[in-house]
């Protein structure tokens, strides 16, 4: 901290050595001068070499030659110093929905040791407030990310118990964050911590942990599934207490629609919610959910693309999961430069090797590690070619207009030397747009 003096203080204080010490005249010279303002110190530096003048000549050359010095490689000590302010946080929200890769992609981000994550903190909203549909959640999802992302963990209040514990945060210990220092002090904040050995280890802490650990850090990062329109987030972008960056996840819609076959009655609450209880039943039911669930990634994409306002310039990155999984660490880099965070080389180490693993991916929520490439096209050799042609019509506009190529039957689908992923500058592409989506920018 520098040293507050009042500038008459200063002054007085100069004076006094100048007029009663005339052998101190570079000691009072030197000490008025760094201390008072800048305004202040050619106006005090007439005045103490008049005095110096009247007592020692011979020393004036010798005088302005030392404090033309001082005053341009030394800083003052009063109050007129500028101080180096701290840099905002930086805030990421993950947008996604459910079977996307998103867990993975918010991992990539909680690994990070600059990074405070949380996994789909919005889940309390939905388990208080079952009743009620997306859209009407969404003022309230909208609120608790806010609150979040400014470390007020008291948000959690309107939806936990009054004796709620870190561990009672919904997939706590998917976040780096809650797993080290001063959120647990089993783990160093620079270590890779999986959340097995995190849950085991950290969940006696309490809940109060999550608020201090949050204002310890540089970057706030949130993955959330349940927006399912940008224009929702628009107060969030203008908010001048945010600096929000936007990541928007999308997959292929039948390798999602293949992995919520796999987790229906995990999902089934949430998609209660997406589009209410009686659309979700008989065989059009998954369907159902995906319809809605593809029309709000075109819809925040146009948002964010197409029609976006001055203030997205620069803070809407489309990614597709499909990408991430051929090249992990151009991905994860690029992310990282758009989330303004360093790629350390211990972290692309770890993005390689959960990315090129053994694992086949068959624990729905696991983040261990896969061969990741392959796990994301296992739908083409597993799912039925009538539920492919259902998606397909549903999602058709989503497809299209994220890169995905719709197969014609059975056996282009098993033909895995077709690559139904679009190059995002392909020209067989650019075609497509020009034909079916002619107002499309490129992605």
């Amino acid at each position: 901290m520098p040293v507050i003096i009042p500038d008459i203080h200063v002054k007085t204080a100069g004076l006094v050595i100048l007029e009663h010490r005339p052998d101190s005249t570079v000691l009072a010279s030197l000490f008025v001068c760094l201390c008072l303002g800048p305004a202040l110190r050619i106006p005090w530096l007439v005045r103490s070499l008049a005095i110096m003048v009247k007592s020692r000549r011979v020393q004036v050359l010798l005088i302005l030659v030392v404090l033309s010095f001082l005053l341009i490689y030394f800083p003052p000590c009063s109050y007129h110093a500028h101080m180096e302010e701290k840099p905002s946080p930086v805030h990421i929200l993950i947008l996604s929905s459910w079977r996307s890769g998103s867990s993975f992609t918010g991992q990539i981000f909680s690994q990070h040791p600059s990074v405070f994550y949380l996994m789909e903190p919005a889940w309390h909203v939905w388990v208080k407030m079952y009743q009620n549909s997306a859209n009407v959640l969404h003022m309230a999802v909208r609120d608790l990310v806010r609150s979040v992302f400014l470390c007020d963990m008291s948000v959690f209040d309107a939806y936990m118990s009054s004796q709620k514990k870190k561990s009672d945060l919904f997939q706590w210990e998917t976040s780096r964050a809650l797993c080290s220092p001063p959120a647990c002090d089993s783990f160093s904040r620079s270590d890779i911590i999986t959340a097995g050995n995190c849950k085991t280890i950290c969940g006696k802490y309490p809940f109060s942990k999550v608020e201090e650990a949050c204002k310890t850090y540089s970057h706030v990062a949130i993955k959330e599934v349940r927006f399912f329109d940008l224009k929702v987030l628009y107060p969030l972008l203008t908010d001048p207490s945010l600096n929000l960056k936007i990541i928007h996840l999308v997959r292929d819609p039948r390798a999602v629609f293949r992995s919520r076959e796999n987790t229906m009655a995990d999902l089934k609450r949430d998609s209660n919610i997406v589009v209410g209880s009686q659309k979700t039943k008989g065989e059009m039911g998954p369907y159902n959910t995906m319809q809605v669930i593809c029309k709000s990634h075109v819809e925040i994409y146009k948002a964010g693309r197409q029609a976006a306002p001055s203030f997205l310039k620069d803070r809407y990155l489309l990614v597709r999961y499909e990408d991430i999984v051929r090249d992990p660490l151009a991905r994860a880099a690029q992310m990282y430069r758009f989330a303004e965070l360093y790629f350390t080389p211990e972290l692309q180490k770890w993005v390689h090797n959960i990315t090129h693993g053994k694992g086949h991916g068959a624990q729905a929520f696991d983040i261990g590690s896969r061969d990741a490439l392959r796990v994301s096209q296992a739908w083409r050799k597993t799912l039925p070619f009538q539920k492919i042609e259902k998606v397909q019509n549903v999602c058709k506009d989503a497809m299209d207009l994220l890169g995905y190529r719709l197969v014609q039957s059975e056996e282009e689908q098993k033909n895995m030397s077709l690559d139904l992923l679009f190059a995002q500058n392909s020209s067989e592409y650019q075609i497509l747009k020009a034909e079916k989506l002619v107002s499309i920018p490129t992605l």
